[in-house]
């Protein structure tokens, strides 16, 4: 079986601090598994959640740099009232307004204390049974080749599909959209977001990194070193990697 999409993987200096942030802009808590500093629903820490991609905040020395991540977070709200009362709860917990070109638009564009920018939606209906996060969005130049690769690559199915945008949502009740929206920029720098791919029990990793690869991944090399994940790209570059099941 396919792997999927266990956690949203963001690159900090201050991995407690961003931990802290995103806890709190989700109502979720902390847990530190290791080294870095996990973000999940629940009281108890419990790895994978069957329904919820969690975000795993992991310590690097370098800040963000200018350029606007290729895949960001949209968090859902349930009303007008809802969506200003997080945006104002956001930019108290240390949130920051960002301008990427978005114009008027009834959503609102905000970063993260490092600067990773991620967006807090009006309310939307198709986003009523998501959770917090209603959405994974990815910039990329071909919404369809995006569908064929990620469509296989992961266990979630391809809900929409035209040339500008692609959707992918896990069959079980509930958790985030995987959403490709065409844009108009290349992308240039490695990012600070990526997904994390987890393998099923009794799979083999290297059997699915080696069937990614046929699909069109490409192997990563950022210095990781001997580690037991494998580190890819999809044909567009986005990073992503494929973790050892556990």
């Amino acid at each position: 079986m396919a792997p999927r999409p266990v956690q949203v993987n963001i690159k900090a200096r201050d991995h407690l601090a961003v931990g802290r942030f995103w806890a709190e802009a989700l109502g979720w808590n902390v847990f530190r598994p290791g080294a870095t500093t996990y973000v999940g629903p629940g009281e108890g820490f419990a790895w994978p959640d069957p329904v919820a991609v969690g975000i795993d905040v992991v310590p690097v020395p370098e800040p963000k740099g200018p350029a606007k991540n290729r895949l960001h977070l949209d968090l859902a709200t349930t009303s007008a009232a809802h969506q200003a009362e997080l945006v104002d709860r956001l930019l108290a917990l240390g949130a920051t307004p960002v301008d990427v070109g978005q114009g008027d638009v009834p959503w609102t564009v905000l970063a993260d204390p490092e600067g990773n920018e991620f967006c807090v939606l009006e309310p939307r209906e198709v986003y009523r049974d998501t959770g917090p996060i209603a959405a994974l969005v990815v910039d990329c130049a071909d919404p369809r080749a995006m569908a064929r690769f990620w469509g296989e690559a992961v266990d979630w199915t391809l809900r929409e599909v035209n040339d500008d945008h692609a959707v992918l949502r896990s069959t079980r009740a509930g958790g985030p959209y995987l959403d490709f929206y065409r844009t108009p920029e290349p992308k240039t720098v490695p990012d600070r977001v990526h997904l994390d791919l987890l393998p099923y029990p009794g799979d083999d990793k290297e059997a699915e990194a080696e069937r990614l690869r046929a699909l069109g991944a490409r192997d990563l090399d950022i210095g990781q070193g001997d580690v037991p994940w494998t580190c890819l790209t999809d044909p567009e570059g986005h990073e992503f990697c494929v973790l050892a099941p556990s």
